[in-house]
């Protein structure tokens, strides 16, 4: 493993995200939950790389979310929308180049991340409020993506869900 990788896993105490993979940590939680309970916001980082991998596997939220890019190597974020649309947006830290560093993916669009080919890592953070909890998000299955967007096979069958699990385990909350 890449000896800058090992000391940011190591400093940010990142561990995989479940369902997702996102080598992640939270950062915020909000003291304060609204009446039905759920913080009122959220915020964490992430780390994409390629040893040990970690990417984001196709999913969506029913909440917008906010990302920031904060350092290392561009990322690709695959965005899948409801109306049969795709495209793909790069958070960098190159504006004048094209690459975003703050990007808002709506609620209800399926996305997937990593970082570019070529690139050690990725660090980024994403902000949620209201804030993030297991059950706004959707874990993105190959077998039903396909059928909604057979032109983005390749990163489907790369970013998608097997047969397994489409669901964070009951009470998770990043």
């Amino acid at each position: 493993m890449d000896s800058e990788i090992k000391a940011l896993i190591e400093h940010f105490k990142f561990q995989p995200l479940p369902v997702e993979g996102t080598l992640f940590t939270s950062t915020y939680r909000s003291a304060e939950n609204l009446p039905n309970g759920k913080p009122f916001g959220t915020g964490m980082i992430g780390l994409y790389c390629h040893e040990p991998r970690s990417v984001s596997c196709f999913h969506k939220l029913s909440i917008d979310e906010m990302w920031h890019f904060y350092g290392g190597d561009p990322l690709r974020l695959i965005l899948l929308y409801p109306d049969g649309s795709s495209r793909d947006v790069f958070l960098g830290g190159d504006p004048l180049m094209g690459q975003q560093v703050q990007f808002v993916i709506p609620a209800g669009v399926w996305q997937a991340g990593h970082c570019m080919e070529g690139g050690r890592f990725s660090l980024f953070g994403c902000t949620l409020a209201p804030g993030f909890t297991g059950d706004i998000f959707t874990g993105g299955a190959q077998k039903e993506l396909l059928k909604s967007y057979p032109e983005r096979e390749k990163d489907i069958l790369r970013y998608g869900l097997g047969a397994g699990e489409t669901t964070m385990p009951d009470g998770f909350a990043a």
